[in-house]
């Protein structure tokens, strides 16, 4: 019997693949996105419904079954009520006045790495409080220390831009948001469960990949290159910052030489770039598979990709890129109702996990 301790159990379990093809799951997860004490009210009061219990974890099971007793009805009341909130929330959101904040950020640089507690400490106090840079920036005078102002800024950026995207998904007909937190779903694609996560074309995918092609090591490429075009570079700098060193003088120089490089690493990226856009479950399934340990999930995952081709190392720009952005995501979600879920189904291992993993998921690549 599909009951709710079911639904529960599986949802518990992030095994959400069985949610997507089953009309009672669906309204197990969207009776759950409303399962706030004030959303519940008002969707009790609208549709004149009465609960005897009264703690929300009880009301939950409630009203599940409740609105099992007609499920094609519950679905229509739901979606309305789910609907109409999130109109609301998206009149309450300058889109304009949130862009030309996220502009004012020049460079995207990691301060350090810190542990957990200062991340949430961070994230609940600045990141997720202060949608104005200025008043972030203040911040910085007489309450945060300097040594993590990268750390506050990234991630304040990350938070916000995040809401903009989600925002241009949840302005389309074919998306129903989860108005109420729920881990692991942001929102419905044509009733498909779908965690958002926004990304770049992983370094350490590029890796594996130019390795499999015969490609050899950027870095190593580059530094021989520097060495044939006499381009001293400091040889005790880190990675990131002899590579960095390497190309601007590169491109100063830009002469032939010089530019073929810089052309060849291009290229090579730009192949591997079209690989994965014409077989996206390749980087899909990399993506599940090499997700962080104390991260780990198995839910339906819809992936936006960020590729900056003048410049990888500037995708992070395109988090704030309206116009890409919108014309990008609408024309996918326009045109998701062509989609098979057998054709968005794939199946990963996990290092340290004995099962094997079965989840619907898809990949949107944002280009420039």
């Amino acid at each position: 019997m599909k009951d709710f301790n079911y639904w529960k159990n599986l949802y518990e379990s992030e095994k959400l693949e069985e949610f997507s093809s089953d009309n009672i799951g669906l309204l197990w997860l969207k009776t759950k996105s409303i399962v706030r004490k004030e959303l519940i009210a008002d969707f009790l009061k609208i549709n004149y419904l009465t609960l005897q219990e009264t703690s929300l974890a009880k009301q939950f099971v409630e009203l599940f079954d409740l609105l099992c007793l007609d499920i094609s009805k519950s679905q229509t009341i739901l979606d309305e009520f789910i609907k109409s909130e999130n109109q609301v929330q998206i009149k309450g959101l300058d889109i304009k006045q949130l862009v030309s904040e996220l502009y004012k950020l020049k460079n995207f640089e990691w301060g350090g790495d810190y542990q957990n507690s200062l991340d949430k400490y961070l994230v609940s106090r600045y990141v997720k409080v202060h949608k104005s840079f200025d008043t972030l920036m203040s911040k910085f005078e007489t309450e945060i220390s300097v040594a993590v102002q990268g750390y506050v800024l990234n991630s304040w950026y990350n938070h916000w831009s995040s809401i903009l995207i989600e925002y241009i998904f949840k302005s389309h007909t074919a998306v129903l948001p989860t108005v109420g937190q729920i881990k692991g779903v942001d929102f419905f694609i044509n009733d498909v469960p779908f965690d958002l996560k926004v990304t770049y074309l992983p370094a350490e995918f590029i890796k594996q990949k130019r390795k499999e092609k015969g490609f050899p090591v950027e870095l190593t490429f580059l530094k021989n290159k520097a060495k044939e075009a006499e381009i001293a570079f400091d040889k005790t700098a880190s990675s990131s910052d002899i590579f960095y060193e390497i190309t601007e003088k590169m491109k100063d120089r830009n002469d032939k030489f010089c530019a073929d490089v810089l052309e060849t690493l291009k290229n090579e990226k730009l192949e591997i770039l079209q690989e994965v856009q014409e077989n996206p479950e390749i980087l899909a399934t990399w993506l599940y598979e090499n997700q962080g340990e104390m991260r780990f999930g198995s839910e339906n995952r819809l992936f936006l990709v960020l590729v900056d081709t003048d410049d990888f190392n500037n995708s992070w720009k395109l988090k704030r890129n309206l116009d890409l952005l919108r014309s990008t995501i609408l024309y996918y979600l326009d045109n998701f109702k062509d989609k098979k879920i057998e054709d968005l189904k794939i199946t990963f291992e996990y290092k340290g996990k004995s099962q094997t993993f079965t989840t619907l998921s898809d990949i949107i690549f944002v280009v420039k």
